[in-house]
């Protein structure tokens, strides 16, 4: 396992991320203010947290699974994407897709953050592409059983 050294501020006495346990992949993002997420809505969430990451590499901002599970509660955008340049402050989107008002408090776990390197992309421009088994098939033309009739 690599370790990368990234660069923090913190304001508001919000919370470091953290790792849950020894092999978790993602830090938990936790909230820098008290919100209330109604059914069907959007809000953005503060976490009084800004990084300098290094050039070359990005922060993904992914749901917390618990909170998917036991409440509908997601980010409308996942994983978000934190840029090496980027100085702002990190705040994440949530949406509410349970049937209840869901109340965050100051503290609350909300999210997860994964750092992780970047590949850049050189595109080589070319006539044709290789053949492969799957072709163009698209959604749904993978794992298929032969038994399934249509």
């Amino acid at each position: 396992m690599s370790t990368v050294r990234v660069p923090i501020t913190v304001s508001d006495g919000a919370a470091l991320p953290e790792y849950a346990t020894s092999q978790s992949a993602g830090m938990d993002l936790r909230a820098a203010e008290d919100v209330v997420l109604e059914p069907g809505a959007i809000k953005s969430v503060r976490t009084g947290l800004r990084i300098a990451l290094p050039e070359g590499y990005e922060a993904q901002v992914r749901p917390r699974s618990g909170l998917a599970l036991r409440y509908g509660i997601s980010i409308p955008n996942a994983p978000g994407t934190i840029d090496a340049d980027y100085r702002g402050e990190i705040c994440v989107l949530l949406i509410n897709h349970g049937k209840a008002p869901f109340e965050i408090r100051r503290g609350d776990r909300i999210a997860q953050m994964v750092v992780a390197p970047v590949t850049r992309v050189v595109w080589e421009s070319v006539e044709e592409l290789p053949e492969t088994e799957r072709g163009a098939g698209g959604f749904g033309s993978t794992g298929v059983r032969d038994e399934v009739v249509r």
